[in-house]
């Protein structure tokens, strides 16, 4: 049993509960496969590398101390909730619209055979995209917010090395699993190749959760 390690309280409660919310499906996910199964392992580790960025600056952001001004001032947190919607129900709303470009050209085929490959160029910036989404994502904030900040011992002489532990395995566990879904995302990516309409269907099929990450946002 490795309690009290550096700090941190119950590490493997930590390590168990962490693994859970990794594997909980979330746009950071979403959209890192989907990158993958458009553009290959290259650009899907692109699009994952902006989510380690992301979720490296929540957890410095946790350790000074944001995540108790979040808890005092309930409004500030809703507007990075609204906000993360909005920019959620953006990019659902492109990807339906690279949809709709990849149903009609199915026929053509000088159309481009990769899902999305339609996207306008400004779009084409996964580890900005994946960045903006990982900071605007309410699962990765309420994740430092309420879960991450429990197990540092605040009577610790030194509560940076156990956010630097926690922060670690964290990112241990993001890296395995969206490498996981890289890897499956360009198995994919050679069945979009073959059958165009299974890729509009597929980039239709992301489009509708992203819409739906965001209604359940605004919502909620």
């Amino acid at each position: 049993m490795m309690s009290g390690v550096l700090g941190i309280t119950d590490i493997w409660t930590y390590v168990l509960g962490t693994v859970a919310i990794v594997l909980l499906p979330g746009p950071n996910s979403l959209f890192v496969l989907a990158t993958a199964a458009r553009r290959g392992v290259a650009t899907g580790y692109r699009a994952a590398a902006g989510v380690f960025v992301g979720d490296a600056v929540l957890m410095v952001l946790s350790a000074a101390g944001v995540a108790s001004l979040l808890q005092a001032y309930p409004p500030l947190y809703l507007v990075i909730k609204y906000a993360g919607a909005a920019y959620l129900g953006y990019l659902g709303l492109a990807m339906l619209r690279g949809a709709w470009r990849r149903w009609r050209d199915r026929n053509d085929p000088a159309t481009p055979r990769l899902i999305d490959e339609v996207e306008p160029a400004e779009q084409r910036e996964p580890f900005r995209r994946a960045l903006v989404i990982s900071l605007l994502n309410p699962k990765a904030i309420l994740f430092f917010v309420s879960f991450f900040i429990q197990f540092v011992d605040p009577g610790y002489a030194w509560p940076a090395l156990s956010f630097l532990l926690l922060g670690l395995i964290a990112q241990v566990a993001s890296a395995l699993y969206l490498t996981v879904l890289i890897f499956t995302g360009t198995y994919l990516a050679a069945q979009f190749r073959q059958r165009r309409r299974l890729a509009a269907s597929g980039t239709t099929a992301v489009a509708v959760l992203f819409l739906g990450f965001s209604l359940k946002l605004a919502a909620g």
